[in-house]
């Protein structure tokens, strides 16, 4: 028992630390990122003993910045609320990456264990329930700040994610439906082998009308470009604009740790998430020939093919930030309700129609 806590202690440890790192990283990739596309040099003016790293200083100095800048509350605002909204809103951010399998099991010392920092049957329900919990954040930062800017920032915020997380949640029950399971490990290992002889059973060709919902909507969720209405950089509206030093810090970083969230379950639900075509527990299936692979090797393979995944979408999450421009507020609400929920309803009955076709 004590060795099966340490090692999900390590588990958990390991896919925090990834996380986080990813999203330290993540603002030197988007200034990057954003420069190529806009045909500049980008971030390059910090150095570090003298050298500039291409930039990478930058995200070193970010982070001294916050963590030395005053913690300004404004007078008439509540300190405890004002406090705790930031924290809300990057646990609940953290958390969720509890439910996300990001390899299968591995057997070492005669124990199999479950790439997987907690084995939830409900895993994907655990993980919607803290985005939707996330919420909290963002409108107590709002309400706490005794700011009519942050208020209105945060009344758009709330009304943005509820509306959208109901398409969210309406688009996957397609995926759902086809996998009969909530368990995001079996769902993953449900997509091995091949669709129709020829495809991997993936849920982008099974449920492609569902992956584009669920893409549209998971970036309305994380508040980015081009849903970034909450924030309102350009109108000074944000929820969080009574923020300073760390606390704002906690408000940035979740933005990036909900954008490798959103990569994550893009990756888990609609590209086979550690599954490599022809590769099992069995081996590599090579032409028909059977290639024996270590276990080991066999449970590394799977981790970097989930964590490849991932950074593809997180790039494709940046390059559509720096693609497209914002929305209205009439516009967005009108593209959650009037377009992607009714259409995801759709989706939902005509896979239910097929699957009683074919059974």
């Amino acid at each position: 028992m004590i060795w099966d806590i340490v090692i999900k202690l390590v588990i958990a440890g390991a896919v925090f630390f990834f996380v986080l790192n990813l999203a330290g990283a993540h603002t030197w990739l988007e200034r990057k990122q954003s420069a190529v596309m806009q045909d500049r040099i980008g971030a390059n003016r910090a150095t570090l003993f003298g050298q500039r790293l291409l930039g990478i200083p930058h995200s070193i100095a970010d982070a001294v910045k916050m963590f030395t800048k005053e913690d300004f509350i404004p007078a008439n605002a509540d300190p405890f609320l004002h406090t705790l909204a930031p924290f809300l809103s990057v646990f609940f951010a953290m958390v969720a990456f509890a439910g996300i399998p990001f390899g299968d099991h591995l057997m070492l010392g005669g124990r199999m264990i479950e790439l997987q920092v907690a084995k939830v049957d409900v895993a994907l329900l655990y993980i919607f329930a803290m985005l939707s919990l996330g919420v909290y954040g963002v409108i107590l930062a709002g309400y706490a700040s005794r700011s009519n800017y942050a208020l209105l920032g945060a009344m758009r915020a709330s009304a943005q994610m509820i509306s959208y997380e109901i398409a969210l949640g309406a688009g996957i029950a397609g995926i759902v439906m086809i996998y009969g399971t909530l368990d995001l490990q079996e769902m993953v290992r449900a997509q091995g082998g091949l669709a129709w002889g020829f495809l991997p059973k993936w849920g982008i060709f099974l449920q492609p009308v569902a992956f584009f919902i669920f893409l549209t909507a998971a970036l309305a969720e994380t508040k980015r470009t081009p849903f970034d209405l909450p924030e309102g950089e350009s109108e000074i509206i944000g929820y969080f604009v009574e923020y300073s030093g760390m606390k704002f810090g906690m408000f940035f970083l979740t933005d990036f740790v909900e954008t490798i969230l959103v990569a994550c379950l893009a990756t888990t639900l609609f590209f086979g998430g550690w599954q490599i075509p022809g590769l099992s527990v069995a081996g590599f299936n090579f032409f028909g020939h059977l290639i024996a692979v270590n276990p080991v090797i066999y449970a590394l393979l799977g981790v970097m093919s989930f964590t490849l995944k991932v950074l593809i979408f997180c790039w494709l999450f940046m390059a559509i930030r720096w693609t497209l421009p914002r929305f209205r507020y009439d516009q967005l609400m009108r593209l959650g309700w009037q377009y992607l929920f009714p259409i995801a309803i759709a989706n939902v009955v005509i896979t239910g129609l097929i699957l009683a076709l074919v059974k």
